[in-house]
């Protein structure tokens, strides 16, 4: 019973803990949640009564918080390296950062830096702003990548489709070549799905969705 408060009191300590940045409390928190609900059912499977179920939940709790913890710190130091390695082009209105949650960042790029009109070559600009942020990926081996390609809603949906496609297998493939691991990235051709403003510049862009992994 002692052993048992003990991991709760842990638990919450950890959840509550002020220095935490906002991502990382949250990534505790729902590290702590997700670990007591797998850990008191394991409890469960495997016949123990209300005690081995507690006991499975309090230590599920303890190793969640642990490793939500570890994920929303890892992703809030990965935000401020990418931030860093894009403020000139967030300077210059090209490209910007932003979180979706604790384990998800996402790098928007304007399409027409990287692409010409109708145009899967990468341009320059492109090359240089993946160069920007290669380093950043590189060293934060601990994440997958997906490569999201999108266009405006002028042309067809099936042609759309197939440019943001090769778009994304574009950019997918000059991150190899700057040595990001291939096995973390996918490419995706999103087309005109999407869309988020009534400026269809806005709306034709590269996204790197990047996923911290436990």
């Amino acid at each position: 019973m002692k052993k048992i408060i003990a991991i709760l009191i842990s638990a919450l300590f950890i959840c509550s803990c002020a220095s935490m940045g906002q991502n990382q409390q949250t990534g505790t928190g729902v590290g702590a949640v997700g670990g007591a609900v797998a850990g008191g059912a394991i409890g469960a499977a495997t016949g123990g009564g209300p005690w081995r179920i507690l006991t499975g939940a309090a230590i599920g709790a303890v190793g969640g918080a642990l490793t939500g913890n570890l994920i929303g710190k890892y992703m809030d130091d990965q935000d401020r390296a990418l931030q860093a390695a894009m403020s000139n082009s967030i300077a210059q209105n090209q490209a910007y950062v932003t979180r979706e949650n604790e384990k998800t960042l996402v790098a928007t790029f304007k399409s027409e830096v990287m692409f010409d009109t109708g145009s899967a070559i990468m341009k320059p600009g492109g090359y240089d702003e993946l160069d920007r942020v290669v380093n950043v990926l590189n060293k934060y081996p601990q994440t997958t990548v997906r490569i999201e390609g999108y266009t405006d809603e002028i042309g067809s949906e099936q042609s759309n489709i197939e440019l943001s496609e090769k778009r994304a297998i574009a950019v997918q493939n000059a991150l190899i070549r700057r040595g990001v691991a291939p096995g973390r990235m996918l490419a995706v051709g999103m087309g005109k799905c999407c869309p988020i403003s009534s400026d269809k510049a806005q709306n034709r862009r590269v996204n790197l969705v990047i996923v911290g992994n436990a």
